[in-house]
């Protein structure tokens, strides 16, 4: 990882305080549509990885600061912005999800896949996962 990747993800980790599980399963059904299963599918990764005891506490402290993140209302892009609102949290939750990827294990992928589902109703797991790929 380049130097500019990892001040990046040490920027991410100042959002952490900014964390709690009932901010963001407050805030995710009510903008999962208009933020898009990609976006919503990967925060939801984080967040089933967050929950495993086997995260180490660095690791930890990334996810936290990306999900603070998403969770302010006013960041650097505000998420009422048609179009681009979520573009930035976009960036931070893929930075987050990047560092933190050998966590991912099939369990946490079913977790955030079924999750995704019941929030959608029409959730194409493969489909999103190249997506997400992409973006890597």
């Amino acid at each position: 990882i380049c130097k500019e990747a990892i001040m990046k993800k040490n920027d991410i980790q100042k959002y952490q305080g900014h964390y709690s599980e009932h901010k963001l399963t407050g805030k995710l059904p009510k903008v999962a549509r208009k933020a898009g299963q990609k976006l919503t599918y990967a925060i939801l990764l984080l967040y089933y990885v967050l929950r495993s005891p086997s995260v180490n506490k660095g690791d930890k402290a990334t996810i936290l600061g990306a999900l603070g993140y998403f969770i302010l209302p006013l960041d650097i892009l505000p998420d009422f912005v048609p179009i681009v609102g979520f573009t930035d949290d976009l960036s931070a939750i893929l930075l987050a999800l990047h560092a933190v990827w050998k966590n991912i294990t099939p369990e946490v992928k079913a977790a955030a896949a079924q999750k995704a589902a019941e929030i959608f109703g029409d959730f194409d797991q493969k489909n999103v996962e190249e997506q997400l790929m992409k973006d890597e």
